[in-house]
This record gives C-alpha cells, structure tokens and sequence, in this order.
C-alpha cells in the first residue's frame, strides 16, 4: 500500500515538474496556459504574521462579515459597555491571547470576555486600564479598536485585487506556539522527555516543551515524495512571550538552529532523520532563491515567519511591532515574488497566527478539544487567485496542508493509518469537518494575473465606514505651535469633520499629561469632509515651563483625538 502511494506521488511530481518546464519557456512571471488544475501552483508561501483578529483588521471592510451595528462589548471593571471604534495608533496594547484567554473571550458563544480579559490585573482608577474612548487612545485597553486602509492600505488592496477569506480560523483555540505547530503537522502536542515513541505525545495548547518532537510532521510526506521545502525565519527576537498567558517579558532569540514557538521543525524528530535540518534558514536566503535568475529558486512549499520588530504583535516588554513596519515586511516579500520567476506559478497564503485578544464577533466551530481558535484575517494572492472575492466558506489554517497535499502528494495525508508513520494525534485535521477546499479561491482557466506591486510605504487609503453606518470620527491632527511668548502661545490644528456635524472641538493643555485646562477650537470646524485649521490663543502662561496639549473633536461619529504634544515657553 505504501509503494503504491509513492508511485502516485512520483506520478504527481512529474506532472508538476513538466508545468514548470513549459511556464520557464514561456519566460520569468508568465505562466503557461492553464492546463492542470491546481497544479499551475508550482509555489505555495505561507506568510504568518502575529496576532490580529479579523474584526481588528477587516472589520469594516466592504462585503465581508465585519463587525456587526450596535456592539457593545461589556466592561466589566468600570461598567458598562464598550463599542469597537477606529484606532488611529500603529502599535497596540491587544490583551491575553492563551488557551484560558481563549475560552474567555469567546465565553460560551456570547464573545464578549474581550475588554474583561484585557482588564485583568488593572484597578478602576489606573488609567491605563480604562477602555479607548477616543480614535487617538495611546496607553488605554484597546482590543475593541478597528483598523482599516488608513494605516493597512497594502492589505485592504490585496483583498480588493485578489482574495479575502473572512472566515479563516486559527487551528489552535490558544497562542502561537501551538499555532506554529499546527502550522507544519495538523496537530500541537508535547511529548515525554527522552522518548521515542510518538504514542506517547498527548495534545496541549500550552505549547509546553518536554521532549522531542515525535510525531509526524509535513516535511515527512514531502521528504518521501521529494517535494522541496524551507522554513525562513527572520532573525532576531521572538515575537511573544514563552508563556502561553504572558502579555510582557524579556526578548528571547531566534534563528535557524534556535527552538521555538516560531521555529518548530528544528525539534521535530523526523526533520532530523530525514537530515534536513538544513532546509530551515534566514530569511535571507529567501531574498536570494527568489532573485535567481531565469528560475524560480523557491522550493515548492515555504513557510516564512517574522521577528518581533516585523510581526505586528502588540507591545511586548519594550519591543513594539508598529502595524504599519509589518506592512512594510510583508509588502517586501511579496514585492519579490512578484519580480522573480516565481510569479507564475506561486500561490501566497498571507495570514496572522492568532487573535492576539483583539474582539472578533464569530464564534470559532469546535472540531476538537484544540480547536478552532478565534478567527483571523486569510489574503491568497497569486496570478490564478480570484480578483476582489471574499470566501465565506469555513476554513482554518488546516486548509494550507490539505492544499499542499493535493498539489504535491497526490491527497496524501498526515493519517496515522496510511503516512506510515503513525502518532497518537486525535484526528486528521485536513479532514475535518470545515476544512473547505482552498482552490475555490483559484480561477485556474482565468489568463495569469499581473503583479501588483505596491509600495512598501504607501499613503493612507481612504476610510471606511464604521460599523451601522453612518459618519466616522473627526480626523484631528496637531500641528506647529506658533506665536510663542513667555506667557501666551497659539495652538493650532487641522480637523476633518468626515461628513458629521462636530458638535465638540477643544485643545485641552496644561503642565502636566493629565492637561487640566481647555480651550474651544476657532473656528468651529463644521460638518464638510475636507480639513479644516483651527487654533486656540493661550494667555497667562509661565515662563519657561513645559506645556502638554492635545486636540480633540466629537460628532455623532465618535471621538478623534491627537495628543501627548508638547512645547515651552522661553
């Protein structure tokens, strides 16, 4: 039975070796004229970014199962409810995002532990614990905070240009280790230290490391069916804490050799039995496969993961991840696929590991005790991807092997029964109830697409529209201080109405951050959509003191604020 299915799989890898042949005559990026199905995909990459939800990310986006009208997530420690609302900032706190997180925000189906869980260890009284009341929140709980193509306009174009899945899920219901691990075998566990027998590994979402890693993993199949691979990563620090439930701790490293959360083949034991440690590599290394020249040098399958300063995580001890420098990481990578030769033949799954505690409405489906996880924004870019579709089907990170399996090993799965290589894991997570089939993201008639390449620093897309309609909040942004004496001083603004009456507009100012004074915007901005300046004169200053000033402006939209601004007086 086995010499059967290597047959089959040797069969396959011929069939995909004579598509490559025919895209490399036809020249680099152009891809033959579709003839094989899924098997015009020569090149899957899996790009794993950190720690967002989909309603963080897509939650306004048009024609996807965004953030529903009226929410109100309950706030637990100071009462009351908190609504999702823009935020303006591109580092985020985010809130506990471990196995026991999980089972909180999600809370029986009502998925409504978000605030509460982002609470925990907070007083009534510190600021910092307060829910973000306004778009420009710095140090407030801001898991219910939205983004859009303001500060993510690389990703809302890749969901128009090519595909958005907005009901994508986390394999593991915990963090990332697990997750990764899900990532590369189907299954997360921990297995005795010192023991060899794969039977002996239980399931955990902890992540815990005992011993080696035992059970089978994807390299496995694909060793068998010499189906190339690499795992790139990034060097640098971790991008999350050790512990599953830690929100802040000290980097640790990472590399090629180093074991991790994000590097888990480096301890899976049939890596090192088929000798291919060396297929796990710097993420340099990718940049040099994917210029050669008149080739695609990628393998047929890679996974490439970040450092912390890349990986959009939220704060982490003092390494922050702006969203913005993830962006910018992400847009490189696929930048460079889409120059090279691999174009042609490559699919890109782009996703985020887990929810990093940021709300998200949909209740994840319960396969197993492990999971689903909360869900978590899916783009599939490639020249056979769908333009401008959103796949509702329900998916999970899952779906990524079973394509593989389909594109390279002729369906072959990590089954105990039939990999000839069994463990003790508690299902076949490829077959699972809710594993859909990627290829319907593929239009594999369709004429290759062209690249799309985008700027690794691209402006601010437009906004979106909150969630129910309606206008968004004012868009403040403080500017120069002007008309500086040593006892008065001019503040001075823009604010866009965006559409709704502003029906509050003041500089708030003082000799501390907690301000103290206030005073009313001149003129009033109005209810346009356009920029208006404002200012405020400030008399009976003290000389030579620091001021703090913020600008703040309300409509029927919400709040926008822009603070944490200073200046002196001489």
């Amino acid at each position: 039975m086995i010499d059967g299915a290597a047959s089959r799989l040797r069969k396959a890898s011929m069939a995909v070796a004579a598509v490559s042949v025919l895209a490399l005559a036809l020249g680099p990026g152009v891809s033959a004229a579709p003839a094989a199905g899924i098997h015009n995909i020569q090149h899957v990459v899996m790009i794993m970014q950190e720690n967002r939800s989909f309603d963080s990310y897509f939650g306004t986006y048009p024609g996807a199962n965004g953030i529903p009208p009226g929410t109100c997530i309950p706030d637990p420690l100071h009462g009351g409810c908190v609504k999702p609302l823009f935020d303006n900032n591109l580092v985020n706190k985010g809130g506990p995002h471990g196995e026991r997180a999980a089972v909180a925000d999600v809370n029986h189906g009502l998925m409504n532990g978000f605030v509460g869980q982002a609470e925990k260890g907070c007083t009534s009284t510190d600021p910092k614990c307060f829910p973000c009341k306004t778009t420009e929140g710095r140090s407030c709980v801001d898991v219910t905070g939205y983004h859009d193509a303001r500060q993510i306009p690389n990703y809302w174009t890749y969901a128009q240009d090519f595909v958005l899945q907005d009901n994508l899920f986390e394999s593991a219901a915990s963090w990332s280790l697990p997750e990764h691990q899900y990532m590369v075998s189907g299954w997360s566990a921990v297995c005795p230290s010192g023991d060899a027998n794969p039977f002996d590994c239980v399931s955990s979402l902890t992540g815990g490391r005992r011993g080696e890693n035992t059970w089978t993993d994807l390299t496995y199949l694909m060793y068998k069916a010499s189906v190339s691979w690499r795992y790139y990563i990034f060097e640098g620090a971790e991008p999350d804490c050790e512990s599953d439930e830690a929100v802040t701790c000290a980097a640790v490293s990472q590399g090629p050799t180093t074991e991790g959360g994000w590097n888990p083949l480096v301890n899976f034991a049939d890596v090192k039995q088929d000798g291919q440690l060396q297929n796990i590599q710097s993420i340099t290394n990718f940049y040099t496969a994917v210029h050669e020249q008149g080739a695609c040098g990628l393998p047929n399958v890679s996974w490439v993961v970040p450092n912390s300063k890349v990986s959009e995580h939220p704060i982490q001890g003092a390494v922050t991840s702006p969203i913005s420098v993830g962006q910018t990481y992400v847009t490189t990578l696929v930048n460079a696929i889409m120059r090279s030769p691999c174009w042609g033949s490559t699919a890109i799954f782009l996703s985020w590991d887990d929810w990093g505690g940021f709300y998200d409405h949909v209740v994840p489906p319960a396969v197993d005790k492990n999971g689903y996880g909360l869900r978590v924004p899916g783009l599939v870019i490639s020249p056979y991807a769908k333009t401008g579709y959103i796949d509702h089907q329900q998916l999970s990170h899952d779906a990524y092997l079973k394509f593989i399996e389909d594109d390279f090993l002729a369906g072959a799965r990590l089954n105990p029964a039939t990999d000839g290589r069994p463990d003790s894991r508690p299902d076949v997570r490829e077959e699972a109830f809710g594993v859909n089939d990627l290829t319907n993201d593929f239009n594999f008639s369709q004429t290759p697409r062209a690249a799309v390449l985008l700027s690794a620093h691209p402006a601010p897309g437009p906004l979106s529209t909150p969630p129910g309609g309606g206008p968004n909040a004012p868009s403040v942004t403080a500017g120069a201080v002007s008309a500086r004496t040593s006892t008065s001083a001019t503040l001075n603004a823009t604010v866009n109405p965006n559409g709704g009456t502003v029906s509050d507009c003041h500089f708030e100012y003082g000799t501390t951050k907690a301000y103290g004074s206030s005073a009313p915007c001149a003129p009033g901005p109005g209810s346009g959509t356009a920029p208006v300046a404002v200012s405020a004169s400030l008399q009976r200053l003290t000389p030579a003191t620091t001021y703090h000033f913020s600008i703040v402006a309300s409509n029927q939209g919400g709040t926008g604020a822009d603070g944490l601004h200073t200046f002196k007086t001489p």
